[in-house]
């Protein structure tokens, strides 16, 4: 079924929006409601909403959420830019909404204490460590995400949700006490602009961005592309014609 462009940016306000809501409302619970969640639930509670909202709409938009996810389908040249676009231009503002909504529920004490969950680094963590930390648990992300939910020969596209989902929740109990196991541009500027909290904010752009495009090309290249195959696009993507390797999830 076919979906022009502002459906499908919909479903990705949708998807991102809920990722952040859910995501920064529970690591505010942590303070607003001592004892009611811990890093486990931390990570299922961004894992869960990732999983769910991929499994809803993932047919319509693809189920990014993610610029980096969506950076990651641009240079593998199975979104067109102007789409891209237009989905990076939603998952920001759908961050920002979440993100602010988020403050307008919880207490300042109980938003200030954890920066309205923006993405941090540990104390003893260098930037640099920071980056590569980020780079590596979005390499796997958009890794999974290729494995999963275009690959033709991989996961069936009916539970790509899961492991998705998964792949945040393991994520995120490495890295979360690390950077924040942000893993995605959208996921941090929301509550960094909400909160006005721009420490180290490149690295949450940066680091993404760069483990998402190499594993993109790493996995098209290594597994999507046979033997002289043209590198075009998908009839989803606004790109003319499909290739060996692509689903409905593009």
């Amino acid at each position: 079924m076919e979906y022009e462009p502002l459906r499908r940016a919909f479903a990705e306000f949708v998807g991102t929006f809920a990722l952040v809501f859910v995501g920064c409302g529970a690591i505010a619970s942590v303070v607003g409601v001592p004892g009611s969640l811990t890093l486990v639930g931390v990570s299922l509670a961004h894992g869960l909403a990732i999983a769910v909202m991929v499994s809803a709409v993932g047919h319509i938009s693809g189920g990014h959420f993610n610029p980096a996810v969506t950076f990651g389908f641009l240079v593998t040249r199975r979104i067109a830019p102007v789409l891209a676009a237009l989905y990076w231009a939603t998952q920001l503002v759908a961050a920002v909404a979440a993100a602010a909504l988020v403050k307008w529920i919880y207490p300042d004490a109980v938003t200030d204490a954890v920066k309205l969950g923006a993405p941090t680094l540990h104390a003893g963590i260098s930037t640099g460590a920071g980056l590569v930390v980020e780079a590596i648990l979005t390499f796997f992300l958009a890794w999974v995400v290729f494995a999963s939910a275009v690959d033709p020969g991989g996961t069936f596209k009916s539970i790509a949700g899961l492991a998705i989902g998964l792949t945040i929740t393991l994520d995120i109990l490495m890295g979360g006490p690390v950077t924040g196991a942000a893993m995605n541009p959208a996921r941090a500027f929301g509550p960094e602009l909400i909160q006005n909290d721009w420490t180290n904010a490149w690295i949450w752009y940066v680091g993404p961005l760069a483990g998402a495009g190499l594993a993109a090309l790493a996995y098209d290249w290594l597994y999507l592309r046979g033997p002289g195959t043209a590198v075009v696009g998908t009839p989803e993507s606004g790109i003319d014609e499909p290739r060996p390797g692509e689903t409905a999830l593009s």
